[in-house]
Parts: C-alpha cells; sequence; structure tokens
C-alpha cells in the first residue's frame, strides 16, 4: 500500500475507535434508541439521493437493516447507557469475528481451520477476563448487552456475504433507512414519548455534533474510505487495519471520558485482538469466489459502531 493509503486506513480506524466516545457523549443527550434511530436517519437522508438505486435485492436491505441496524446497534446503545465503557465496548464488539465465523459453519457450512479455531478459543478467553474485569467495576448485565450486539453483528455479516453487495457504501446507505422506523417506535414504547420529546427540545450544538459524527463521519466517510481501499487492495492486506479499532476506542475513552484502563483489561485486549487476528485474518476462506472485479468484504471491517 502507498503511504498515503496506509494513512487512510489507519484513519479510517482511528474514525471508527473514538466514534465509542462520540457514542458515550451522545447518549448524555438522548435515549439510546432515539440516539440510535437519529444516526440511521441522519447517515440515510440525503445521502440515499446521492448514490443511486440499491444494487443489491431488498430482501438483503432489510435483513441486515434489522438485524444489524435494529438488533445490533440498538442493544449496543442500550448496553452503553446501562453502564458498558466506552473503551471496553470498542474492545468486546470484536467478538463479533467468532460469531460470525460460527454463523458462517452453521449456515453456509464453512468449515474453521485449526488456526481459526485457535483463534477462536484465545478470543473468547479475552472476554472471560474483560467480563472479570467488569464483574469487578461495573454492570455484568451491560457487559452481556454488548456480547449480544456483537452476536447480531456476525450474524449481520453472514447475511452481508449473502448478498455480496458490489458497492459496500451504497448498501449500508440503502440499510441506513431500514431501522429508522422500527427504532422510533421502540424508543416511544420503551423510553416513552415525553423522554424523546425533551430530548429533542434540549437539542444542543453538542448533541447534534455527535448524531452527525455517528452519522455521516463513522457511516459516510468511514464506509466510503474503505470501500475505497478495498477495491484497490487485497481485503487480506486492508482488514488488518480494523483491529487497530478499540486501540483507538480505548485510548479515546481514557483520554476524554477519564476511564481508567486495568491490567486486566489489557490483557484482554491482548488476548481478544490476538484471537480475532487468527479467526478473520487466515486468507481465504471455503465457498464460491467473488464475482469477478469484486473483493470480498473480511469479517473484522464490514461495519462498525
Amino acid at each position: 500500500m502507498r503511504p498515503t493509503h496506509v494513512l487512510l486506513a489507519v484513519l479510517v480506524a482511528a474514525v471508527w475507535g473514538v466514534n465509542f466516545t462520540v457514542i458515550d457523549i451522545g447518549l448524555g443527550h438522548f435515549p439510546p434508541l432515539l440516539f440510535s434511530a437519529l444516526r440511521f436517519l441522519a447517515a440515510a437522508l440525503p445521502a440515499v439521493l446521492l448514490v443511486g438505486r440499491p444494487k443489491v435485492a431488498w430482501k438483503w436491505i432489510v435483513a441486515v437493516g434489522l438485524v444489524l441496524g435494529v438488533a445490533k446497534f440498538g442493544l449496543l446503545f442500550v448496553g452503553m447507557d446501562a453502564g458498558m465503557p466506552a473503551g471496553l465496548s470498542s474492545l468486546v464488539l470484536q467478538i463479533q469475528a467468532v460469531f460470525t465465523a460460527l454463523f458462517a459453519c452453521l449456515a453456509l457450512g464453512e468449515r474453521p481451520t485449526a488456526r481459526r479455531l485457535v483463534g477462536m478459543g484465545v478470543a473468547l478467553a479475552g472476554i472471560a477476563v474483560a467480563a472479570v474485569d467488569e464483574g469487578t467495576s461495573g454492570p455484568l448485565g451491560a457487559f452481556a448487552l454488548v456480547v449480544a450486539a456483537a452476536a447480531c453483528w456476525g450474524a449481520s455479516n453472514v447475511l452481508t456475504r449473502r448478498a455480496a453487495p458490489p458497492d459496500a457504501l451504497n448498501f449500508m446507505v440503502w440499510v441506513s433507512t431500514v431501522p429508522v422506523l422500527p427504532l422510533l417506535a421502540l424508543s416511544l414504547a420503551l423510553e416513552g414519548p415525553s423522554r424523546d420529546l425533551a430530548a429533542l427540545r434540549a437539542l444542543d450544538w453538542q448533541g447534534a455534533g455527535t448524531v452527525l459524527y455517528v452519522a455521516w463521519v463513522t457511516t459516510v466517510f468511514g464506509f466510503g474510505a474503505w470501500g475505497w481501499l478495498l477495491r484497490r487492495h487485497a481485503a487480506s492486506t486492508v482488514a488488518p487495519f480494523s483491529l487497530l479499532v478499540p486501540v483507538f476506542g480505548m485510548s479515546s475513552a481514557a483520554l476524554f471520558l477519564g476511564e481508567p484502563v486495568t491490567p486486566l483489561r489489557w490483557c484482554a485486549a491482548a488476548l481478544l485482538v490476538g484471537g480475532v487476528a487468527l479467526t478473520s485474518l487466515t486468507g481465504g476462506r471455503p465457498g464460491a469466489p467473488p464475482a469477478a472485479g469484486r473483493r470480498p468484504l473480511p469479517e473484522t471491517a464490514s461495519t462498525s459502531a
């Protein structure tokens, strides 16, 4: 890769990592489900008018929109609102690579290699260490919600691979149109219209900035740049940069939110990142080859928070 391309890949990882800190700040302004709905609304409009018509069947857009947008992000935002630290969330979500491999085995018949099985075991050991660390300092229920979000992310990765979108940005913008109404309905039912209205009436520049960041910087810029890199380089070359996401996530949370990074958390980070690397970055995978001119999306880089 050219130095400028390396810098762009690192920048995208930084944007996605810092996103967890921005989410934490945004949750101080909005109820979690409303915040998630606003994120997708801002990501979809006006981008949906600029990316052209969908390039995959609507059944895949709706399926990924519900699993990724409603389930994964709904659980993540609720978990963080319930007390899951931003830095730890950026780390724990990486266990999605293990769920992706498991679901691909069940749904696509992909048999994991010995190396991948070892990586899954190492990553799960990292989750266990992170759970012990969180159990001494925070609510385990919130931790479980973020793990469940990672499982939904893994399921959406398998659905995305079945959809095989030729343009990742186009796909994500159209996917972003699906969760808006379901998340708004859930917010009204579970968080209450009075709480939602109070948050919207109290909207200030910081609250608006968090919505624009998670929508436009993370989604539109992040996916646009990542897709641009994947069109020019092998997925195995680009994918390792996604392992920098929890590094930037934990660092930004420590710097801006004052979150402590305990020795146990560093140990969990080493195990998780190492396990995800073994699980995800193993070269080619079984199954049909991608269509000519397309590059498969690596499991660790299909999306971010």
